[in-house]
């Protein structure tokens, strides 16, 4: 086991430095943890790095090869504790202790089997000062989808959507474009360019037609298309199911209509169909997240409408929400809103939030929630 110590403002300044740099990794190494690593000698940054892409060199082999000669001696300030086993890259402790590193500071211990505190033991053998704790619930959080995925086989899940003052995602009649603004679109489509799949319900594609991609920037992965559909109402000309040879796309329906005759028709055109055992809520999204889990995805996506974002919250699956809201005001009784499940019964049933951040985007409001405390 790793021991935590006291650390200087010093520490605390690096190791937010390479907490920064790990995020970048974002969307591009999972189902990898985001890692950041940076090295200093006399208080001055010698060399620094992350983990770039999946498969490719961690943020300890790119930190040190940018320091060169001058990592000997030097402090390590890495976000995640240094693996010690030969996976798809050699063993950074290995490489560490080779360069010549003389004090290393962690923020968090991995938990993967084959290092989960073997890391630590290696580099103290080999006499390298250890520390960890360092910003560790910043390093828990950022790294939120690693950490479910290894303790529940589920992706982290993400609910999106737009919203009026009034807390409206659609007028009576069900029109949605736009209630955000242009800026706000374009940072949800980057969303989508990180994570996964994106899931919508059959009524979302049925009202709207969507294509679910990511039309602004750069995708970091490409998202595979997510349609909860229990009865199989998707149109076989909608864009999802034209696109399908192109984009990755499943279909989620219950087990009985999955077995149907209509569903091959699907799958001709090269959507998958998934059966899902069905509930007396619906179809089992627990069940779907272990899926999606052992497939190997990390983050998804799930963009409504309100029933399907309902759905998702009522189960206790969510756990990050991006809400935008719009300076506008629809109205309605019957006008749609964005957790149209069930909801609690009482005020003291009601989920916490971990953390809640704001700011502005473009003309709209952003709130940033976090529902499920990784560093707990």
């Amino acid at each position: 086991m790793s021991m935590a110590r006291s650390f200087t403002s010093d520490d605390e300044v690096f190791m937010r430095r390479a907490l920064a740099l790990a995020a970048r990794g974002q969307g591009y190494v999972e189902p990898n943890p985001v890692v950041g690593c940076v090295l200093v000698r006399n208080r001055c940054v010698v060399g620094e790095g992350y983990h770039r892409r999946f498969g490719q060199a961690h943020a300890e082999i790119n930190a040190l090869a940018h320091a060169g000669a001058e990592a000997r001696g030097a402090t390590a300030y890495v976000t995640l504790e240094p693996c010690c086993h030969h996976g798809k890259t050699p063993p950074c402790t290995d490489t560490l202790i080779a360069a010549g590193v003389r004090r290393i500071v962690v923020a968090m211990r991995d938990p993967f089997p084959e290092v989960r505190g073997r890391g630590f033991r290696v580099l103290r053998s080999a006499g390298i000062d250890v520390s960890s704790g360092l910003c560790e619930v910043d390093a828990k959080r950022l790294n939120g989808p690693y950490l479910k995925r290894q303790q529940t086989g589920m992706p982290w899940v993400i609910l999106k959507w737009a919203q009026s003052l009034d807390g409206k995602i659609a007028t009576r009649t069900g029109d949605s474009q736009w209630i955000s603004g242009e800026r706000s679109r374009a940072y949800a489509h980057r969303i989508r360019g990180r994570v996964d799949a994106v899931i919508v319900g059959v009524g979302t594609v049925r009202a709207d037609d969507p294509m679910l991609t990511c039309r602004h920037g750069r995708p970091r992965r490409l998202a595979t298309r997510v349609v909860i559909d229990p009865t199989l109402r998707i149109p076989m000309g909608a864009q999802l199911v034209r696109t399908a040879r192109e984009i990755p796309t499943l279909i989620v329906s219950n087990r009985s209509t999955s077995q149907l005759q209509r569903a091959r028709r699907y799958e001709r055109a090269g959507v998958e169909v998934l059966g899902v055992r069905e509930t007396k809520k619906g179809l089992d999204l627990g069940l779907l997240l272990k899926e999606l889990g052992r497939r190997g995805m990390s983050n998804v996506m799930v963009e409504g409408g309100g029933k399907t974002l309902g759905s998702f919250f009522d189960a206790g699956l969510a756990d990050e929400l991006f809400v935008f809201v719009a300076r506008r005001i629809i109205g309605g009784a019957s006008a749609q809103s964005p957790l149209a499940g069930r909801g609690p019964a009482r005020m003291r049933d009601l989920r916490p939030c971990v953390a809640v951040q704001h700011r502005q985007s473009g003309e709209d409001d952003l709130y940033y929630v976090v529902l499920t405390d990784s560093a707990a």
